[in-house]
């Protein structure tokens, strides 16, 4: 089951970056985030209604939720979005990779729970990974002032997601059903950002193309609906640091897609970066080696 959970996060929000850029254009970042999360949250909840599975949140609950949904639904997307506008999608999945870290300091800050050992070499193997993936793209960029904001953008909304990790993990050890309180956070997040849109005076009409309401459904189905769902019942069963770690694959789903439709050539420091990254995948999932009782009980001897 966690496989499959682990899968579905890393192919479909593998794919979102390049939805998200597909939403660039004349509608206002908040506008657009304000239709993804009433889309989603309006299906959810219609859907939990329907199959009786809505559950009943105290106020101190909701109250929580409505962070989550400015953490996760919210502000966090606000950054990515306008950063967007400034660097490709491609290096802001990279910089969402920090997500592992984050949630790693955030799990200690607020948990007092420690990652176990090889946490650290296989987020190193990861982040080295993708930095090895992603050097020839990072030396033709140079650093400008729009990198500078991009870069730092995706960083303030990454952390933003790892905060909503923590709070969903709250929602969960006290018993909180995960998809309720994600209908309830979505539908919170988009409480938010229509009160920024309307504080801003942005219009609310979306673009009316095909590329733009595809890739709005997309976004507000499996990215929030699905995907949402999907990484946060991870949460719940492997813990933060693990269910974060999935995002050190995202971009590779990107670079899959743009090898068939954009051309992408596979240089050496991609073979490496992705051998890396592998690599540090299979640490952070192999299971501690054993030794079986007796030979426990001889080496006490």
């Amino acid at each position: 089951m966690n496989a499959l959970l682990y899968g579905l996060v890393v192919v479909i929000w593998g794919t979102t970056w390049i939805a998200i850029f597909l939403q660039q254009g004349d509608v206002p970042a908040p506008v657009s985030i304000f239709w993804r999360f009433a889309v989603a949250s309006m299906t959810l909840l219609l859907i939990l209604s329907l199959t009786r599975r809505l559950r009943q949140l105290s106020a101190r609950d909701h109250f929580f939720c409505l962070l989550q949904g400015g953490c996760v639904f919210g502000f966090n997307f606000w950054c990515f979005y306008t950063a967007a506008g400034w660097i490709n999608t491609g290096l802001e999945s990279v910089i969402f990779s920090m997500a592992v870290l984050f949630n790693a300091i955030n799990s200690f800050i607020f948990f007092a729970k420690k990652p176990p050992r090889r946490f650290y070499l296989a987020a190193t193997l990861g982040l080295t990974g993708i930095i090895t993936l992603f050097w020839q793209d990072l030396a033709a960029s140079g650093i400008s002032h729009h990198l500078l904001l991009g870069t730092g953008l995706s960083l303030v909304g990454t952390y933003g997601f790892s905060l909503g990790n923590m709070i969903s993990l709250r929602h969960q050890q006290k018993g909180l059903e995960t998809m309720t309180t994600n209908a309830w956070a979505m539908l919170w997040g988009t409480l938010i950002m229509g009160g920024v849109a309307l504080v801003r005076g942005d219009n609310f009409t979306p673009d009316w193309t095909v590329s733009y309401l595809g890739a709005l459904f997309y976004l507000a189905i499996f990215g929030s609906v699905i995907g949402f769902g999907a990484y946060f019942t991870l949460v719940g069963r492997i813990g933060p640091g693990s269910a974060a770690y999935s995002t050190l694959l995202f971009p590779l789903v990107a670079l899959t897609i743009s090898t068939f439709y954009e051309g992408y050539v596979w240089h050496l420091n991609a073979v490496l970066g992705l051998a890396l990254i592998l690599t540090g995948n299979l640490v952070m999932f192999a299971k501690p080696l054993t030794l079986p009782r007796r030979q426990k009980l001889q080496r006490h001897v």
